[in-house]
């Protein structure tokens, strides 16, 4: 080779040193090999224990709520006042608007560490039912089937699963108009997918 080849072929040696370091500088790998941007993120543990104020609080009782963790519903315990000095034809309601005034509060802190999320909107507001209506029919604020799919499962879950509204694994929801109510259940599969569609929300029209 003559001097002026070599000359060449160290200059860039040199030059392809020169690009390394400034890479290795910029915090970037001279490689072809795709570089991990960051770890995976952390797997939620989609637990939480809040301090029992319950106890502390004789005026409040606890209540389950269905809150949405890791994509399915997770039960999850919290407090609210006591309707048991109500009148009866009240209580009912006093009851479904209390869970559902927990479902439209942000998760406290330990909640929201452990992964937990509600997709109720914080203006939903729930009323009793009208005449005709079926034995435990709850009045939303907008029609049942324009609620996201999560919400939706999430009423469905949290009030089908209270004993103050009878425990029946199911709510008897209808809207503001004069549509017809409907049973929404709370089933496994609603609890393990809520966001797989209307399907998985099964909505029983109600026979008289």
């Amino acid at each position: 080779m003559s001097r002026a080849g070599r000359l060449r072929r160290a200059a860039a040696g040199a030059l392809s040193a020169v690009a390394a370091l400034a890479l290795a500088g910029c915090g970037v790998r001279g490689t072809t090999v795709p570089v991990d941007a960051g770890g995976a993120p952390s797997r939620v543990s989609c637990e939480v224990r809040e301090r029992n104020a319950a106890q502390e609080a004789p005026d409040r009782i606890p209540a389950t709520v269905y809150l949405v963790c890791s994509g399915s519903l997770v039960p999850v315990t919290r407090t609210v006042p006591r309707t048991a000095e109500r009148p009866a034809r009240t209580a009912a309601l006093r009851a479904a608007q209390a869970l559902l005034g927990e479902l439209r509060r942000p998760p406290s802190p330990r909640e929201e560490e452990a992964g937990f999320a509600s997709a109720v909107p914080e203006d939903l507001t729930v009323a009793a039912a009208r005449p005709g209506d079926p034995a435990g029919t709850l009045r939303l604020s907008v029609p049942p089937d324009a609620l996201p799919s999560f919400a939706l499962a999430q009423l469905a879950c949290t009030w089908g699963d209270s004993p103050a509204l009878g425990r029946h694994r199911a709510a008897v929801l209808g809207g503001p108009d004069d549509t017809a109510p409907h049973r929404y259940a709370c089933t496994a599969d609603v609890r393990a997918h809520p966001d797989a569609g209307r399907d998985t929300v099964t909505e029983t029209p109600i026979v008289p």
